[in-house]
């Protein structure tokens, strides 16, 4: 069934687009860090279903059960199998087989099960980033499965009623057991209670072939069905970590100790020798969210790194990389700092000439925050001494 293989592709594409852009890191307002962690979950649903056909809206309703079982991969991508059923309807509205005759109705209900697999991508996680804390999360979601139906007695016991079961279109009229691939797409919206609980809504819409209500229409039949219920988190979803140390570093001044005061005695005139004093200076220089590249603006700060190092040939300096803790994950923030300490590297060896044995460098991630504020955690540290 083409419909249901589009639906199926569409559904793995979504996945792997999802979990190369999934974020499994969040940071509070008070600073604490949770770590996404993968888990089970369960779907306990009630609600009605809408088959679409002929006769009167009121008449091809019915009422409708849904349980499921999931695993989330990642705060976007989770897998949901589910098996959803219990009636379908089908019939006629005002029906005539030609002019002049009296107008037919009739209604008639079968019983269906149909389980099924879905992929499911987290919409508010995808395009606000995840937060284990948030109220209102929208999910949307496709997939397919089998469609088993049985119990067809009621449309049976109609056709051999009529006169030409052919003039109310029962071309596809069926007995016993049928089984149908169908296609689903659909939203659910949870809104979440505690960690363990959220109620939740859903709205789906499922495809399957035109024999499905036992009329020929020449295209597929469709039913729809609207669900509340409740999700049910089988283990712990995030893991969290106290807020990282903060450490305010200050700039070291060395101090020279004073000159002893010494009876003045007469000496001949000895040749006078001028000693520098050496000192240390430190320079902040800071990137802009998610970069590595020094600012033009931050060149200056270097440059008086480079000048002391001029004047104090057995001066050294330390680089130390930074990232703020209020975005990305551990991962990324390890990489940037790496790479914003670099950056400065490159500029003192590249730019300036200054020996490689002169330089130390480090990086932090976002482990240690040697700032209060977060982002001017963005940083290279430079101290030269």
């Amino acid at each position: 069934m083409k419909p249901v293989k589009t639906l199926l592709a569409a559904a793995l594409m979504a996945t792997g687009m999802a979990t190369a852009h999934a974020q499994t890191t969040y940071i509070d307002r008070d600073g604490n860090e949770y770590q996404f962690k993968k888990h089970w979950f369960l779907d306990v649903q009630a609600g009605g279903q809408y088959t679409l056909g002929e006769a009167k809206f009121g008449d091809l309703l019915s009422p409708n059960f849904q349980g499921a079982i999931g695993y989330q991969f990642s705060p976007i991508v989770g897998v949901r199998a589910q098996a959803n059923g219990l009636w379908s309807r089908g019939g006629w509205a005002g029906f005539r087989a030609k002019v002049g005759d009296k107008p037919y109705n009739a209604t008639y209900k079968y019983k269906y099960v149909a389980p099924g697999l879905e992929v499911m991508v987290n919409l508010s996680n995808l395009f606000c980033g995840w937060n284990p804390m948030r109220t209102l999360n929208v999910s949307a979601f496709l997939g397919g499965g089998i469609n088993w139906a049985g119990g067809n007695g009621e449309v049976n016991n109609i056709a051999a009623t009529l006169k030409n079961v052919d003039d109310y279109n029962l071309e596809y009229l069926w007995q016993g057991k049928k089984v149908r691939p169908f296609g689903r797409a659909g939203v659910d919206v949870a809104i979440r209670i505690n960690n363990t609980l959220s109620f939740m809504v859903e709205g789906n819409a499922n495809i399957i072939s035109d024999k499905y209500n036992s009329k020929k229409a020449g295209n597929a039949d469709w039913y729809f069905n609207a669900l509340a219920g409740v999700r049910i988190n089988l283990g712990k979803s995030y893991t969290k970590r106290q807020k990282p140390q903060v450490i305010e570093t200050q700039p070291q001044q060395v101090v020279e100790p004073a000159p002893q005061t010494v009876a003045p005695v007469e000496q001949p005139k000895a040749e006078t020798v001028e000693v520098k004093k050496v000192e240390e200076i430190r320079r902040d220089v800071f990137f802009v969210i998610n970069s590595k590249v020094v600012a033009k603006a931050e060149q200056d700060k270097i440059k008086e790194v480079v000048d002391f190092l001029n004047s104090y040939p057995e001066a050294k300096v330390a680089v130390t990389g930074y990232a703020d803790a209020g975005t990305g994950n551990n991962t990324i923030n390890d990489r940037l700092a790496a790479q914003r300490a670099n950056a400065v590297v490159k500029v003192l060896t590249e730019q300036y000439g200054i020996a490689k044995d002169r330089i130390t460098s480090d990086s932090k991630g976002a482990r240690v925050q040697p700032f209060a504020e977060n982002d001017k955690n963005r940083v290279s540290i430079v101290i030269a001494k």
